[in-house]
C-alpha cells in the first residue's frame, strides 16, 4: 500500500509503481515519478528533457545501468548510476558500481563498492538528455 508522504522519498509524486512481485526484463524509459519496489533486470532512464525521480525501495533490484536526473536508493542497484541532479543512498542502499553525481547524500549504513565521480555544471547539462545509445557507452559495473 502506498502513503501518501514517506520520508525515503521526499513526497515525491508517483506516477508509476513497480511492485514487489514484479520481475522486468528489458529496458525501461519513463517521467515523472518512478517506484521500484520489485526487480528490473535492464537499462533505466529518464525521458529526455523530462522530470524523472527514481525511489528504489529496500527490496528494490536494479541490474543494469540507471540514468535519471534524482535517484533515491533503498535497496540494491548493480550498476553504474547517472545523476544529473542528485543521487540520496538511504541506509539499506547497496550500489556496485560507479555513481556519476552532482549533488550525492549518503547516510550511515549505505554500502558503494565502486566510485563517486562529481560531474560538473556542463558534464550534467550535457548529461541530461541522454539516448539509449549514449547509455551503452556507460561502463558496467564488475558484479560483487
Amino acid at each position: 500500500m502506498l502513503k501518501k508522504k514517506s520520508s525515503w522519498h521526499d513526497g515525491q509524486a508517483v506516477d508509476t509503481l513497480i511492485g514487489a512481485q514484479v520481475v522486468l526484463h528489458g529496458d525501461l524509459q519513463f517521467s515523472g515519478g518512478l517506484v521500484v519496489e520489485g526487480r528490473i533486470h535492464g537499462r533505466v532512464f529518464a525521458a529526455p528533457g523530462q522530470p524523472a525521480t527514481l525511489t528504489l525501495g529496500e527490496a528494490g533490484l536494479i541490474e543494469g545501468v540507471v540514468d535519471v536526473p534524482v535517484v533515491i536508493v533503498n535497496g540494491r542497484i548493480e550498476g553504474d548510476v547517472r545523476a544529473t541532479e542528485r543521487v540520496e543512498l538511504a541506509p539499506r542502499a547497496r550500489v556496485s558500481g560507479n555513481i556519476h553525481y552532482k549533488v550525492v547524500e549518503m547516510r550511515a549504513g549505505a554500502v558503494l563498492v565502486g566510485q563517486l565521480m562529481h560531474l560538473s555544471e556542463g558534464e550534467a547539462a550535457q548529461a541530461a538528455a541522454p539516448v539509449p545509445a549514449q547509455l551503452d557507452a556507460l561502463p558496467e559495473a564488475a558484479n560483487a
